[in-house]
This record gives structure tokens, sequence and C-alpha cells, in this order.
């Protein structure tokens, strides 16, 4: 299957990249704020609603008026702000995101390179990890991955934290994993953020009491800092940076986890599941509905109950894990009508 495939690499840019990915940034985020004021305004006082074409118009004649020092940066990166916002307009009318925020100076920084397909040679070779950018020129990645297609646009980011980012997609084929002939339940525990069917625990490693010392420290620090001076917002990184060491440690962990669930097993079943409309369906509501003995609700103490009805010791977790398996096999886990399974031959006579 050919699909979109992204990459991110860690970059470490020279100073006079740095200086000019400042310019970048800045004009990007002058871009976004203006485009965004100007859609606003306009459709506050006529009712009319702009679009990147119009917009790339009137940002034509501010770059050769009002900001003449625009040129300073590169202008397939205003454009694609624009369109970038159309995108956010788009997400917002169909309901799935919120009304488009003005950026900000302090939080995560982003500007998006399109490639000259036509001397893309000349740009970019993953074998000899070779990428070139306009008015930036070689840069410094760590490629920790190995690319496969050619990519069409280069994202260039930097976080609060002060690191620099390279994201980019490419058309790959992804060749299916190996078929099995299992299904397991997945819960999410109090104890375990990973609790499966088969008695598998995760384990929930608690990143954030790892390093609640540091930034105890660092926050007490920046509470002491004058607002708007250097050294606040050199302590602001600081913090910034352990927030990022915790999110990357949390990332790093769940991808284990999905990873070893995905490579494990054919069906997995998460506890995400309309139980109402399952019982509606005349298909499914027996076996929905024969769950075995219902409990009382237990306060999240009691890790472990007795079945009245078997007198036999359940784990919560794992038990609940069962559960969303039952219902998201509709109790044919075992068998080959479970969804997602893979169906024995018929023989041939």
């Amino acid at each position: 299957m050919v699909t979109q495939r992204a990459y991110k690499f860690r970059f470490y840019p020279t100073p006079t990249q740095k200086r000019q990915l400042a310019i970048e940034f800045g004009h990007a985020r002058y871009v976004w704020n203006w485009a965004l004021e100007t859609r606003t305004k306009a459709y506050k006082a006529q009712g009319e609603s702009l679009n990147t074409i119009s917009l790339s118009r009137q940002l034509t004649v501010l770059k050769q008026t009002e900001c003449p020092w625009l040129s300073e940066a590169t202008a397939s990166c205003h454009t694609q702000k624009l369109r970038d916002q159309d995108t956010a307009f788009k997400n917002f009318f169909a309901g799935r995101a919120k009304y488009p925020r003005f950026k900000k100076r302090h939080q995560t920084q982003s500007v998006r390179y399109q490639l000259d397909q036509r001397h893309i040679e000349k740009n970019f070779n993953a074998e000899s990890k070779r990428l070139k950018l306009p008015k930036l020129g070689t840069l410094k990645l760590k490629w920790s991955q190995r690319m496969g297609g050619i990519p069409k646009m280069v994202t260039v980011s930097k976080d609060p934290a002060g690191r620099y980012f390279v994201s980019m997609a490419c058309e790959v084929e992804i060749l299916p994993l190996p078929v099995r002939r299992n299904a397991i339940g997945v819960d999410v525990g109090v104890k375990d953020v990973v609790i499966t069917s088969d008695g598998y625990k995760s384990g929930a490693p608690k990143y954030t009491y790892r390093y609640a010392r540091q930034l105890k420290r660092a926050q007490r620090r920046l509470s002491k800092k004058r607002k708007g001076a250097n050294r606040r917002r050199q302590q602001q990184q600081r913090v910034a940076r352990i927030h990022a060491r915790i999110a990357d440690s949390r990332r790093d962990f769940l991808n284990q986890q999905s990873s070893k669930l995905i490579n494990e097993n054919q069906v997995i079943c998460l506890e995400d599941l309309n139980i109402k409309g399952m019982l509606r369906n005349r298909r499914l509501s027996k076996a929905v509905a024969d769950c075995g003995t219902i409990q009382e609700p237990m306060p999240l103490k009691v890790r472990e109950w007795v079945c009245p009805d078997c007198n036999t010791s359940h784990d919560r977790d794992i038990n609940a894990a069962k559960n969303v398996l039952m219902l998201g096999t509709a109790g044919s886990a075992e068998t080959d009508k479970a969804r997602g399974a893979v169906k024995t031959p018929r023989a041939v006579a």
C-alpha cells in the first residue's frame, strides 16, 4: 500500500542559520497574525470571506508599501502560512477545531519550504544525507532513520525548549504485517497504563515524579525573575526543557506499548464502545448482554474481587480487559467469527 509517511529529524543550525530562522519565524508569525486580523475585520465589516488568493494580492502590496522588510524572508514561507490559515478556517467551519488564534513569540514556531522538484537532486539526497533550503543553505540533521521517496515540502520548527526539528512527508510503500490469529482486549488502568486480556501489564512509569524536584526548583527560580528580562526568558527555556524531557519519555513509552500490541495481535479491542447501540443490534444483543456477573461499583483501591457465582478471584484490570475483548468481538474472540479474525479456508471438493 502506497501512503504518505512522515519523518522528523533533529536539526542543529549554525549561528548564521539561527539568525535567518529567527527572521523566517518572525515574518511567518507576522503574516499569520496580519492575515487573521484582515480576515476577521473583512467578515465583520462586509461579511466577506477572504481566501489565500485575495490575501496573497494584499500581501504583495503590503511588501511594496508598508512592510518592505518582509522580503528578507523566503516568499514561499509566507504563501504556505496563508494556506495553513485556509486549512485552519476549513476545520473551524467543519466543527473540527476552534476559531484560529494569533501566534505568540514564545510558542512553537514553524515555517514550511517548498522544494523545487526541477532541481531536487541538487537540494535533497537521502543517501548522502543532504538537505538544502533557500536562504539557509545545507542543513545539519540527525538522520535517525532511513527515508524512502522524495519530499515536496519541508517544515522547520523550533519548540519552546529551543530545539530545532525538520519534518518531511514522502510517498512510500508500506508492507502489511504478518497475519496472526489472535484477538486481544485492552483496558487503561490506574496502576498500569495498559492491561490486556491475556494478563499483560505494562506498568506506569511516573516521569512527572521522576523530574519533580528539577521542575520545582526551575519553576521557583522562574517566579523570581522580572517579567520581560532576558534572564526570565532563559529560565523559561530551562523549564520548557524539563517539560520536553517528560513529554519525550511519555511518548517513547506509549510508542513502545502500541508497537508491541500491533505487532503481536491481529484484532485489538479498546474501551471506546457504544454499548447501548450494540444492544439495539439484534445480531449482537444476546452476546453483548451475556457478560456474566455484574458487580456493584467498587472503590479504586480495590484491585481484586471474588465472583459470587463461581467463587473465583479476579484481577480488576485484567477482568476489565477481558470484558472489552468480549464486547469488541461479540463473544467470539476465540473463533473465526471474531471481527477481523483470519477465516479458515474451506476445503474444495
